[in-house]
């Protein structure tokens, strides 16, 4: 059973991934929960740890990751972040079901930022073939599940043949498809038709400040 520091503690770890978008240091909760010390702080997490409520990696810095039972404040959505996505090379990832397993993290985002948007998950970038169109190394891409695309659109595909997924703009040529990164230095990548599944959409980029 939490107490009532305990459950001070998950709220404040909660608010906090909720206005910056990442978890909060040991010290941070310290200085949050007007804790007396790290060891204090150390003890409740293991605590919490051991009931479920959280997840944490000790060697990690911000390694808290709250687990189940969390809703969104009034304005903002949960958007799970369900791994990674190649904005480089296409990255060989272990099968296209990737995108639909349970999620390690959620963020908090505006709810005018989704726009009522059904499907909606989140990938971090790896590479940096799409910075011309703002989406740089370890940003999180917004995606939309199970919608049309059109010429033009940045979309996340699966490569079946090579097992591989990346993040594009796509262009239909007749029986091939074009993957086009958006940056300069980079050259396109040119696939059949036949071996490209669309993974989702991109409807939104966050940037997280570190």
């Amino acid at each position: 059973m939490r107490s009532v520091k305990q459950k001070l503690i998950l709220d404040f770890i909660e608010a906090f991934i909720g206005e910056r978008g990442r978890p909060p240091t040991v010290r941070d909760i310290v200085h949050g929960c007007g804790l007396s010390s790290t060891s204090v702080a150390d003890y409740h997490l293991n605590v919490l740890e051991s009931e479920g409520h959280l997840r944490r990696d000790k060697h990690v810095s911000r390694g808290i990751e709250l687990r189940g039972g969390r809703r969104a404040r009034p304005g903002v959505a949960l958007v799970p972040v369900i791994g990674h996505i190649a904005a480089g090379e296409p990255l060989p990832v272990p099968a296209s079901d990737t995108w639909s397993v349970p999620a390690g993290e959620t963020l908090e985002v505006p709810e005018a930022l989704i726009r009522g948007k059904k499907g909606v998950y989140g990938l971090r970038v790896r590479g940096n073939s799409m910075v011309d169109a703002l989406i740089g190394d370890g940003d999180i891409v917004l995606m939309q599940a199970g919608v049309s695309v059109a010429n033009g659109d940045t979309v996340a595909v699966w490569l079946l043949r090579e097992k591989e997924a990346t993040l594009k703009r796509i262009y239909h040529e007749g029986n091939r498809i074009r993957l086009q990164p958006a940056n300069s230095q980079m050259q396109p990548i040119y696939v059949p038709a036949d071996n490209v599944e669309v993974q989702g959409k991109v409807v939104g980029v966050l940037r997280l400040v570190a």
